[in-house]
């Protein structure tokens, strides 16, 4: 499996888990933001970082959480668009 589908697959798992905000939330959110840059998804990595500073300022998360789902499913349209032409 590639790297970029590892990402489709990992995004979609810690998405539908951070919308439980699971007392480990921080750093599931901070996992998401650096496979995000890694594979340049920068709008993803922004949105986990909103959610991440959110959690640490102990902020509403729903709008942050809202903003990441979309990200990552933008991501995620655009990447397997992508898979499907190679």
């Amino acid at each position: 499996m590639g790297v970029l589908a590892m990402f489709v697959a990992q995004s979609a798992k810690l998405v539908s888990t951070l919308a439980t905000m699971p007392s480990d939330a921080s750093a599931l959110a901070h996992t998401l933001k650096g496979s995000a840059r890694a594979i340049g998804a920068f709008a993803v990595a922004d949105a986990a970082a909103r959610l991440e500073a959110a959690i640490a300022r102990e902020f509403d998360t729903s709008a942050a959480l809202a903003d990441l789902g979309e990200t990552v499913a933008e991501a995620r349209a655009a990447i397997e668009a992508i898979l499907r032409r190679s």
